[in-house]
């Protein structure tokens, strides 16, 4: 197991020293790329080509945030939308910049923003945990998004 990680219930990508290494959730290595990042930047990344909305959400925190952990989580499959939906996220953004911003609405707002075309249009619901590093360090909880209500009914059947 990695130390200071603990058990995730997926795999996840951590980036340390400019090398990218899929961990299970055992902390075993099972894959590994290179990665332009810094030291002990830890990033998972659920996205790919197929995925625009995730990606762009993953790339749009980064360029604003330069986190040094940032999780972008696809909830959609929780909710009553078609498959493979990008619609329903929760994003878990830990950045220095958010040692000067203490209000947890205004890092809210901030994260919100940097969205905004997102929120405008694919993205229904976002979820967000944003912290400083210091707050991380003291508290990696991440809390389970509550199963879904079952909407409207205005979308389509999976």
């Amino acid at each position: 197991m990695l130390r200071g990680f603990t058990a995730l219930p997926r795999p996840f990508l951590v980036s340390h020293l400019g090398t990218t290494k899929t961990i299970s959730r055992t902390g075993a290595v099972v894959n590994s790329a290179v990665f332009r990042g810094t030291k002990n930047t830890s990033v998972r990344i659920m996205s790919s080509a197929s995925f625009p909305v995730t990606e762009s959400i993953r790339q749009k925190l980064t360029d604003a945030f330069q986190p040094v952990f940032l999780d972008v989580i696809n909830e959609s499959h929780m909710h009553k939308v078609p498959k493979n939906s990008e619609t329903h996220f929760k994003v878990v953004v830990v950045s220095p910049q958010f040692d000067d911003v203490k209000s947890p609405l205004q890092r809210h707002r901030l994260i919100n923003s940097a969205l905004s075309s997102e929120l405008e249009g694919p993205v229904h619901a976002l979820s967000i945990i944003a912290k400083s590093p210091g707050q991380w360090e003291k508290d990696q909880t991440v809390p389970a998004s509550p199963n879904c209500k079952g909407g409207d009914g205005s979308l389509p059947k999976k």
